[in-house]
């Protein structure tokens, strides 16, 4: 077993990585000089085991191009993905059972690389909608691991986290501690956002300073993984400015 390997088994199920890996702006430090775009996934795999695919949320990607990307990942790699927009935004979760079915059986095309796949509700989807959200997570396709994202105050709290709980399903947590009313299955989904007013995010280097942030982080994941609850984390580029070396410095923290 390698060391890398055996650390990984020491510190239990946690996947680190960014949100994205197809940033030209990588090229010269993550990724090497003269790299073809089309490579960046295979190379992103040597440093990470996950990522959040973001471009689903525009549109639901065809058949060969999900095979493509299982096809470049090794055995162990999990792709996250957000719902698409049309589901969550558009038609704000109702008369979407077709949209639904055709996101996830493509996804499903992932197998065993297959991560969570998120729903990341609109800020106009309040405390009104949450009738909707209850009678919407029941009817989701079984067998695969979901994760809820609200970004409206008037969602959060004690209700939602139950509803989730009853359905199994994970609150994704945007950067803020963790309390273990928030922890609702035996996953977590944590995503590092930043401020795009603070960070431009296409410069490819650091722009903030997230070292004591991510060593506090570094912390919660590893009480998470002594409680045996796995661990899914993402950073933006606009978190730092630079998410891979967000992603290396959490799980060097980690290791």
């Amino acid at each position: 077993m390698a060391a890398s390997e055996s650390k990984r088994a020491r510190i239990g199920n946690v996947h680190i990585g960014t949100m994205g890996w197809s940033y030209t702006f990588w090229v010269g430090d993550f990724y090497p000089e003269r790299l073809e775009p089309k490579e960046f996934l295979a190379e992103y795999a040597k440093h990470f085991d996950s990522v959040e695919l973001d471009n689903t949320f525009y549109r639901i990607p065809s058949l060969s191009v999900v095979t493509a990307w299982a096809e470049q990942v090794p055995y162990g790699f999990l792709f996250s993905a957000k719902f698409p927009r049309v589901i969550t935004h558009v038609k704000m979760l109702q008369n979407c059972e077709s949209e639904v079915n055709i996101f996830t059986s493509r996804m499903s095309q992932l197998k065993n690389k297959l991560g969570p796949l998120v729903l990341q509700l609109p800020s106009r989807f309040g405390s009104r909608h949450f009738p909707v959200l209850r009678e919407f997570l029941p009817t989701l396709p079984k067998g695969y691991r979901y994760a809820v994202e609200v970004r409206n105050r008037e969602l959060q709290g004690q209700k939602l986290t139950s509803l989730l709980r009853e359905n199994g399903v994970a609150l994704v947590l945007a950067g803020q501690s963790i309390i273990d009313e928030e922890v609702t299955t035996d996953f977590v989904y944590v995503r590092w956002e930043g401020d795009r007013n603070q960070v431009n995010g296409t410069l490819g280097k650091v722009e903030v300073c997230r070292t004591k942030d991510i060593e506090q982080w570094a912390i919660q994941v590893r009480n998470l993984l002594n409680r045996q609850v796995e661990v899914f984390g993402y950073f933006s580029k606009y978190y730092s400015g630079y998410p891979p070396n967000d992603a290396k410095q959490l799980l060097n923290r980690l290791y």
